[in-house]
């Protein structure tokens, strides 16, 4: 199993990134798909999530009306569309996938990839 990240990087104050996750070993399309991020010297916590068909989104507060979570079942791929980037979105962001199986959840990370918003 295996949960790729890409797309990160250094953008300044009001730009744009584009993060992707590419799933393998897994069924994706059965999965619900998340983003998370780590800021250096605090818990890891959820930006985004979207359904297994990706008829359903939910967002943080903090990044609602500037980040846009969504898939693509064909391509195993969820992306994280992030506008207007502040310094306070500067975090390492991970990539995670769960699915329930009676009572029991099973769950796979990414590596994650960094963003750095910075002038």
């Amino acid at each position: 199993v295996q949960l790729v990240e890409s797309g990160g990087g250094l953008v300044q104050p009001g730009g744009s990134l584009r993060l992707s996750c590419t799933a393998s070993g897994f069924t994706f399309s059965t999965y619900r798909m998340s983003w998370y991020r780590q800021a250096p010297g605090k818990e890891r916590t959820l930006v985004a999530q979207i359904s297994s068909t990706g008829g359903s989104t939910n967002y943080a507060d903090s990044v609602k009306g500037r980040f846009t979570i969504s898939r693509d079942n064909a391509k195993n791929t969820v992306y994280l569309q992030m506008n207007s980037l502040k310094p306070e979105d500067t975090a390492v962001y991970f990539c995670y996938a769960d699915r329930k199986v009676l009572s029991e959840t099973i769950y796979y990370w990414g590596q994650g990839t960094q963003v750095t918003v910075s002038s």
